[in-house]
């Protein structure tokens, strides 16, 4: 008999600073801010708390008047994991509770993705992401999409901006081979509340570092990350002027 899902909170990270799109948490969508447009997607998720974690206070009123729980963090920290993890300590989360990391600019984001990932997490998996099958073999060798491989167990084996798995006959052929299973990472990640204080003291890891992802350092240490893999991509983010315009649309 499979155990139940642990229950999970989701903690969202959001810094009002942005090279590309300068205030994006604040982005009105449809008479709302796109961090409470986030917190309201992951409301319905079934977690048992929704927590914006900022470094500004204009993004904590802003989620105060629309009834979000809101927690003003230091503003120093190298990535949004330190971030949510120094909420989850504020907090006195638990340290078996399972913590999901929503990014600030998914306001499209698939509720039932977020659950998924993080009924992966167990005594053994500390660690879970997600991933969907990439269709377009224009994006297989784009190193912009961050191609992961699994073993067996639906565990990563690497992540990586190259071509992985490298299918070397097809290749040879000047074949895309659809038959080979590239899928492309999503950046929704589940943690069990102690690994996630036990993540931002570990080394840097070579690989993480000439990759450029940080989740490279969990697989470097030896802990496992379990993949949900879903069948349909997920809705884009907000990235950029444009992607903001689309997804206004979205609200209207």
């Amino acid at each position: 008999m499979s155990s139940l899902p642990l229950p999970f909170s989701v903690i969202i990270p959001a810094r009002l600073a942005s090279t590309r799109l300068p205030n994006k948490p604040l982005a009105d969508l449809g008479g709302k801010p796109m961090v409470v447009r986030v917190a309201e997607r992951a409301a319905q998720s079934g977690a048992a708390r929704v927590v914006v974690a900022t470094d500004h206070a204009s993004i904590v009123d802003a989620c105060q008047q629309h009834g979000v729980q809101v927690s003003l963090t230091r503003g120093e920290h190298p990535s949004g994991t330190d971030r949510i993890a120094e909420v989850a300590l504020a907090l006195r989360l638990a340290t078996n509770e399972v913590i999901v990391n929503v990014q600030g600019d998914e306001p499209l984001i698939d509720p039932a993705l977020i659950a998924a990932t993080a009924a992966l997490i167990s005594d053994t998996v500390p660690m879970a992401t997600a991933a969907h099958a990439i269709h377009d073999f224009a994006d297989v060798s784009n190193p912009n999409i961050v191609k992961v491989v699994l073993d067996k167990a639906s565990r990563a084996l690497y992540f990586s901006r190259a071509t992985i798995p490298w299918h070397r006959d097809g290749y040879a052929q000047n074949s895309d081979n659809t038959q080979t299973p590239f899928l492309r990472h999503i950046g929704l990640y589940a943690y069990r509340n102690a690994f996630l204080q036990t993540y931002p003291r570990l080394q840097l890891a070579p690989i993480e570092q000439i990759e450029a992802l940080e989740q490279l350092r969990v697989l470097w240490h030896g802990y496992p990350i379990a993949v949900h893999v879903t069948q349909t991509a997920p809705a884009a983010g907000v990235d950029t002027i444009e992607d903001l315009l689309r997804t206004q649309q979205f609200f209207k």
